[in-house]
C-alpha cells in the first residue's frame, strides 16, 4: 500500500498527539468547535484565491425560505455552463465565506459558473434541512441566474465534497431524468455516501488520519436528530434512476471513506451510469482543504475535474 504523502505525513505527526490530548483530557466537540476548526485549517492551508471578475452574494428565494449563494462567473461576458456546488463539513460545518477560495478555483479550473450554496445546518436545522435547500436551490436554478441577470448557459453540474457530496449524489438522484436542467455530470469528492458507516476504511482508516470514526458517528448523529432511517437516507443504498448523470468519483486513499466511494461509482457503473473513478492513493479526507502541504495533488484534481465537466 502506498505511505500517506510525506507533507501530510509530517503533519499528521504534529496534529495526533494534539488530539490525544484533548481525548486524555476529556475535551467534548461542539458544533462551534468544529466550525472553527475547519475555517481555520482552510485559512491557514487555502492561501491562494484567484481573483475573478464577477463574485456576488446573493439570496435564493426558494418554498422553505430564502438561502444564501455566492456567484462566481470566470467569464461574466460569455454565457458559461454551471456548476452548483455543495461544500463539505459533516452537515455540520464549512459555509460559503469558508470554501471561497476552493469555489474560486473551481470556477478559474473549469471555466464555469459557480453557485455556491450556503445551506443550513445542523445540529440548529437537523436532516433533512440542509438536503432540502440544495435540492430547492438546484430545482430553481435557471429561474435565479435570470433574475440575477448574469449570462448562463443551460447545462448543469453538480459537485461537493465530504458531506456536500452526499447532498450532490442525492439531489443528482431525485433530479434525474429532468430535460429542462440537463443535469448533465456530477463531481464527488472524497464523498460521503453510506451514513451505516459499514466499511472497513470505517475502522482501517478511521484512526490518525483526520476525519476519524467517533468524529463521522458524531455528526451523523447531530444530523439525524429523530432516529430517521440512516440506510434510506444514504445514496449508496438508493436505487440508480434512469437518466443518472455522468459522474466523477474522487477518492483518498487514507479517507475514512474511501470504501463507500469505490462501491458507489461501481454500482453506477453496474446501472450503466458512465462513472469514472480517480483514487489518490497517498490522500487523506479534506485534502483539497489542506492545499499548501500537497499543491501539485490538489492542481491535478481541479484539472481532473476541468477536464471531466468538458471546459
Amino acid at each position: 500500500m502506498t505511505d500517506v504523502h510525506p507533507n501530510l505525513r509530517a503533519w499528521l505527526d504534529q496534529l495526533n498527539p494534539m488530539v490525544a490530548e484533548q481525548k486524555a483530557r476529556g475535551v467534548e466537540a461542539t458544533p462551534q468547535m468544529v466550525r472553527d476548526s475547519l475555517a481555520g485549517l482552510t485559512t491557514t492551508f487555502v492561501t491562494r484565491a484567484p481573483e475573478l471578475p464577477l463574485v456576488r452574494d446573493l439570496l435564493a428565494e426558494t418554498p422553505d425560505g430564502p438561502v444564501p449563494v455566492r456567484l462566481y462567473h470566470p467569464q461574466p461576458d460569455t454565457a458559461r455552463p454551471v456548476m452548483v456546488f455543495f461544500h463539505g463539513g459533516g452537515h455540520m460545518a464549512g459555509s460559503v465565506a469558508v470554501y471561497d477560495p476552493i469555489a474560486r478555483k473551481l470556477a478559474e479550473a473549469t471555466g464555469m459558473l459557480v453557485l455556491s450554496v450556503d445551506y443550513r445546518l445542523a445540529p440548529e436545522t437537523p436532516y433533512p434541512g440542509g438536503l432540502t435547500d440544495c435540492l430547492n436551490v438546484t430545482r430553481q436554478v435557471w429561474a435565479f441566474l435570470e433574475q440575477a441577470q448574469v449570462p448562463f448557459e443551460r447545462r448543469l453540474v453538480l459537485a461537493g465534497d465530504s458531506g456536500g457530496a452526499t447532498y450532490a449524489a442525492t439531489v443528482s438522484r431525485q433530479l434525474a431524468g429532468n430535460t429542462e436542467l440537463n443535469l448533465s455530470h456530477q463531481v464527488l469528492i472524497y464523498p460521503s455516501l453510506d451514513y451505516t458507516m459499514d466499511h472497513p476504511s470505517i475502522t482501517g482508516h478511521g484512526d490518525g488520519y483526520l476525519l476519524e470514526e467517533p468524529r463521522i458517528r458524531w455528526y451523523f448523529d447531530h444530523y439525524f436528530a429523530d432516529g430517521e432511517d440512516r440506510r434510506a437516507a444514504s445514496p449508496l443504498h438508493m436505487p440508480v434512476p434512469d437518466g443518472m448523470p455522468a459522474t466523477l468519483v474522487i477518492t483518498a486513499g487514507y479517507c475514512p471513506l474511501h470504501d463507500e466511494g469505490v462501491a458507489y461509482a461501481r454500482k453506477l457503473e453496474g446501472a450503466g451510469v458512465a462513472c469514472q473513478l480517480k483514487d489518490y492513493a497517498d490522500m487523506i479526507h479534506a485534502y483539497l482543504n489542506l492545499e499548501d502541504l500537497v499543491p501539485e495533488t490538489c492542481s491535478d484534481t481541479y484539472n481532473l475535474i476541468s477536464e471531466f465537466v468538458g471546459r
